[in-house]
């Protein structure tokens, strides 16, 4: 695969670190702006990196991972040579298909929302089609950004939810765990001890939750003995109305995405 990245922060690191640890051929190229950057870059992974994006000319596959604000100008000079050959791959929150394509007409486009964890190799990837998009091209995106967790195709009309679930949700997720290692601290517990539990409790309930297949519904049934402490905490985020807070945060997150893909 002859990938460029048109844009080469933390996000393009982390796809490109999971391509290359697949062990499939990678050829790659960046273009990045910022000379430490670049430097890195060469010395980390041996990529050609350079601040001219017409050195991505080459690649059959041009991810672009600038900052949303950026990307329109950052398009200019990929618009001059970019054809049909190209498939482009963005993960630029906000930038919808239709934009994406009237900004770049011969290319075969894929908009694709990953989120934080695949720094860590277990992100959640949705992607979606262009309307010039192949069955190929389908694949192809899977196949990257599977290297760095799950990727599933959806319809562009469910991104703002995936937005709302998988790309804010981890900082809702990181929310409760700092409440309840706050809760355990102020019940005398050392910080570092209490956080540690609460993160590999999480870790684990995940795992365990993902082997098993079993609903949240049989997992907390399973967890919470008749008038144990499981229930006992369970009737107390019930009665403090802990479902519909959360529910008002994805809520709040779904829809300022579609705000923002309005703008």
């Amino acid at each position: 695969m002859n990938i460029g990245f048109l844009g080469a922060g933390k996000m393009a690191e982390a796809i490109l670190a999971g391509l290359l640890k697949s062990g499939g051929k990678i050829n790659a190229a960046a273009c990045e702006q910022l000379p430490e950057r670049r430097e890195f870059l060469r010395a980390k992974y041996g990529i050609d990196v350079s601040p001219d994006a017409d050195a991505l000319r080459g690649a059959d596959v041009v991810v672009l991972a600038v900052k949303p604000q950026d990307l329109a100008a950052a398009l200019a000079p990929i618009a001059r040579w970019v054809s049909s050959r190209h498939l482009v791959v963005s993960i630029a929150a906000g930038w919808t298909l239709a934009r994406l394509e009237a900004a770049l007409p011969p290319a075969r486009v894929v908009r694709v929302m990953p989120n934080l964890p695949v720094l860590a190799g277990e992100g959640m990837s949705a992607f979606t089609l262009g309307t010039r998009a192949t069955r190929e091209d389908a694949e192809t995106a899977r196949r990257i950004f599977s290297c760095s967790g799950i990727a599933e195709e959806l319809p562009e009309t469910l991104f703002d939810g995936v937005t709302a679930l998988s790309g804010s949700g981890p900082a809702f997720f990181a929310y409760a765990l700092r409440a309840y290692a706050r809760a355990a601290e102020a019940r005398g517990m050392p910080a570092e001890t209490a956080s540690r539990l609460v993160l590999q409790t999480l870790v684990g309930t995940a795992a365990y939750l993902r082997q098993t297949g079993q609903s949240p519904e049989d997992f907390m049934r399973a967890v919470a003995s008749p008038k144990g402490t499981t229930e006992a905490g369970l009737n107390a985020l019930g009665a403090a109305g802990a479902e519909s807070v959360l529910a008002r945060a994805i809520d709040a997150a779904w829809d300022r995405s579609a705000e923002l893909g309005r703008a």
